[in-house]
This record gives structure tokens, sequence and C-alpha cells, in this order.
């Protein structure tokens, strides 16, 4: 990793398992209003943008305005499942103790979000003073703002860092601010990933190798 100096990674999907949990339960919600949508579909359409964006494109296929407490209703139910579902994602905590880099998380959540899902999954202690959020800046992926202001926060250069994401909108989001991307792959989403321009891997340890390639 001798041409890496930072690693900026996304939370949901990346550092915790949420991914499945808030599609779920947003699927759930968003049925009562007509939205008939697989998990599948869900998880790209959704995974990585605002939950603003999601829900104007839940109204845009329903033809239906959500109810003004719908955002604070599918938090509510989010934070609840989360207390008892949440994990950590496999081998990620072993990765991240074994950087010898600098690291930190960028991500489309609220900090207090971001804060709940690190302490939940026993994270939160490797990333003090190293948190990221779209709220921050008022602005979310697909655009670049996120990681080019935590790259900048963090002290280096877009070429210094690599960013670890698993949604198109992420990848596509730090392709633009011209930086190196990881995509976290699985059957549902590789081929998206890898088309927007990212590397694939597939488990942490073979990140490690790929990074520790890394020319």
């Amino acid at each position: 990793m001798k041409d890496i100096k930072c690693i900026i990674f996304d939370c949901d999907g990346v550092l915790v398992d949420s991914e499945i949990i808030g599609n779920q339960i947003l699927l759930s919600m968003a049925k009562e209003f007509g939205l008939e949508m697989t998990i599948e579909d869900a998880i790209k359409n959704f995974n990585g943008r605002s939950l603003k964006d999601s829900f104007q494109y839940i109204e845009n296929l329903t033809n239906k305005k959500l109810p003004d407490n719908f955002e604070s209703e599918y938090r509510k139910l989010t934070f609840e499942a989360f207390k008892t579902n949440l994990k950590p994602i496999k081998g990620v905590k072993e990765f991240i103790d074994s950087l010898s880099v600098s690291y930190c998380v960028a991500s489309s959540g609220p900090v207090e979000k971001i804060n709940f899902n690190l302490t939940t999954t026993g994270l939160i202690e490797k990333f003090e003073n190293k948190i990221f959020s779209s709220y921050q800046i008022n602005s979310w992926k697909p655009e670049p703002e996120i990681f080019l202001f935590a790259s900048r926060e963090m002290g280096f250069t877009t070429n210094e860092c690599v960013v670890i994401e698993d949604s198109k909108a992420g990848v596509i989001s730090a392709k633009k601010g011209g930086f190196k991307v990881y995509g976290f792959a699985n059957e549902n989403n590789e081929k998206e990933l890898k088309d927007e321009g990212a590397i694939i891997f597939y488990s942490f340890e073979e990140l490690t190798s790929l990074l520790n390639q890394n020319k």
C-alpha cells in the first residue's frame, strides 16, 4: 500500500450490514402506498442515495405523495431494528486493525446515524474524529463533494486516497472526484460496480491482497 495514505470507507454496506434491514423496512412502509419492488431492486435503486432522493423515487413510481412523517417513522423503525440486528461486515474489524495508514468514514447518512451504527457494531472507537457526513456539507452522492470533503479534512490529496464503496451512487461519486475506488461486491451489485469503474472485491481478505498490489 505504498502509494495509499488514506482509506475512505462508506458506512452502510461496507462497515455495517445495514442495507438489507433498511431496505426491507422501506419496502414494507412503501408497499402501503402501492410500491411493488424486490429487495434486489431496492438495493440497486436506493443504496448510496439520500433518503430525500429515495422517497422522491418512490413518489414518482407510485404517483402518490408520502406523508410528512414518513421519514421520522422510517428512522424510528430502522433504529429499533438496528439495535438488535445490526452487525459489522465480516472481516472489517480485522482489516481496520491491520491498517498502517490513515482512514475515515464518509457517508450520505446523518452524523447521528453513523455514530449509532458504529456504536452498535463496536466500531465507534476506531473512528473518533474521523466521521464525515453529507449533511455537514449539504451535498449527497452521486455528487463527489462528500469524498473531497473527507480527504481535505484528513489532510490528503485525491491521489493519496482510495474509496471503499458498495453502491453505484457511491462509486460514481468517488470517480467524479478523481478517486480510485474499490467496490465491495456481491451477486446483486457486482456488474454495476464494475461498469462504473470500481475495482471489485468480495471480502476484506481479498481487499488486503488488492491493496498490497497497489502501484
